[in-house]
């Protein structure tokens, strides 16, 4: 006799197995934990020359955002991307960002999965602990692109060994990721890795010589280089990664450009995965090719340099780490296993409701989690940024120059520009080492810190109330309170009086 409701939960079990109802939980997992409030002090001006592409329908060449860099050149690498956030913000909101970014981020981790030995639970598990890794560089931000550009860009170089013409999918990846994020760069690098260490197999290893592979490596390279120059920078972008890696502006003022601190427990994930990674090559006894070893020494280097760069050792880490343990797991099993019915695979009754409950539980949880980042983003920015002083400054507007927080540069942009530029914002790269220099040091009162003030002309200061600077100017004889709360100090100079 047919019986529908068995035929329909066969059917339910056949799909939400046990292994994939884990491996669904990790990814929404992920999903949840990456959706984050917008606190990134960068995303107001990327919103901001979004809308001005969007008005002028032209990619800015020079800056019209601050006083101090007033028609200096200034390249816009990220173009598309802060197009895009402007787009996805004019039609949904900040839900919408914190949405599109987190599924950037478990798509990311997702095709880590997929370059990941099979197994789902010991994979799951570090894939997890590498996006936990990672976290530190979470939120609404172009790096974010790179980060799921990159993911791919493994998947697809790792796939090519077995379908060589995969490597073509690199051209147009090429072409939309130049105009998205200056991470391209890093996209070129691998390519470059992988057709060095196909060379060096060549002389290490005991498989056959693949003079095709090396061949296809090196044309796909060789016109992915040609096809920097089509964004609207040109060829400029062949050096713009370049002379931002060799800044010393960028490590020495910005916080993410620095090596991490292990003080600190958000890299706390990253040195577990560090440390996992080299244990498990040291105990396993599979053999490393060489263009492992090659990408793990290239990606520590880089992520133990700069935060910003622990990503990429992640991208590498992972899949090696999961090589190790799904040897390990299975050689551990005894011989007469095989033997014994494999219980796992034989469906308990209601296993697919129970998997599809869960399934809707943690996505109920996910809804719940996103909405309630989203609901608590005013209050975040509230926290995070001058809401009050700004509301100050639009009612009375800035007599002279303003001399502003740098985390504050990009808030203020968005909120005042074009009426009041800022002094300073962050964009390190237009600024340069020196402009940067001055504003620390005269936020925190070094050397002969007036000489700012004064050779800008500044009428009005915007700082933290409890800085050195404020403290200084509650004390100058010329300087008046003109708007104060817990979050930010206005500093309003006295008019010179005429005789």
């Amino acid at each position: 006799m047919y019986d529908g409701g068995r035929m329909n939960r066969a059917r339910t079990q056949g799909w939400l197995t046990t292994k994939r109802t884990f491996l669904a939980v990790v990814f929404l997992g992920i999903l949840a934990l990456s959706a984050r409030s917008v606190s990134d002090p960068d995303v107001w001006w990327h919103l901001k020359t979004g809308q001005l592409i969007a008005q002028t329908r032209t990619v800015p060449h020079t800056d019209s955002f601050s006083f101090t860099r007033a028609g200096y050149p200034w390249v816009a690498h990220e173009w598309l991307t802060e197009l895009f956030i402007y787009g996805v913000y004019r039609i949904s909101g900040w839900g919408g960002l914190i949405v599109v970014f987190a599924l950037m981020v478990s798509t990311a981790f997702f095709l880590v999965y997929l370059r990941s030995a099979p197994d789902p639970y010991s994979s799951g598990v570090i894939v997890l602990l590498g996006a936990w890794a990672t976290a530190p560089v979470w939120g609404v931000r172009p790096q974010v692109v790179s980060l799921l550009f990159t993911s791919l860009w493994f998947l697809i170089l790792e796939r090519s060994e077995r379908n060589p013409r995969l490597l073509w999918w690199t051209l147009p990846l090429t072409v939309l990721w130049v105009n998205l994020h200056a991470g391209f760069a890093l996209g070129l690098a691998l390519l470059l890795i992988f057709l060095v260490a196909e060379f060096l197999e060549q002389f290490t290893s005991s498989r056959p010589s693949n003079s095709a592979r090396l061949r296809a490596l090196a044309i796909t390279f060789l016109v992915d280089l040609l096809l920097v120059p089509l964004n609207p920078n040109g060829a400029r972008m062949y050096l713009y990664p370049v002379e931002t890696l060799r800044s010393n502006a960028m490590p020495k003022y910005i916080a993410e450009w620095a090596s991490p601190n292990f003080h600190h427990a958000e890299y706390i994930p990253f040195l577990l995965l560090l440390l996992a990674t080299m244990a498990s090559l040291a105990w396993s006894q599979l053999r490393v090719r060489p263009r492992d070893v090659l990408l793990l020494t290239v990606s520590t280097f880089t992520a133990l340099s700069s935060i910003r760069l622990i990503p990429f050792f992640v991208l590498v880490a992972v899949p090696i780490l999961s090589w190790p343990l799904e040897r390990r797991n299975s050689s551990a099993r005894p011989q007469s296993w095989p033997q014994t019915p494999d219980t796992s695979r034989v469906p308990l009754p209601y296993a697919g409701l129970l998997n599809a409950l869960i399934l809707f539980a943690l996505a109920g949880f996910v809804g719940y989690q996103i909405n309630m980042v989203v609901r608590r983003q005013p209050q975040v920015e509230a926290q995070r940024f001058p809401v009050g002083a700004v509301a100050y400054l639009q009612a009375h507007p800035a007599s002279g120059p303003l001399f502003n927080l740098y985390d504050w540069g990009g808030y203020l942009i968005w909120k005042l520009n074009p009426q009041t530029p800022v002094f300073i914002d962050g964009r390190a790269d237009l600024y340069g080492e020196f402009l940067m220099r001055q504003f620390a040091d005269t936020y925190g009162l070094k050397g002969i810190w007036q000489e700012t003030l004064q050779t800008w002309r500044i009428r009005t200061v915007l700082v933290n109330p409890d800085s050195a600077l404020a403290v200084a100017l509650r004390n100058a004889p010329d300087w008046e309170v003109g708007y104060s709360d817990s979050q930010a100090i206005v500093f309003e100079r006295f008019a010179p009086q005429s005789p």
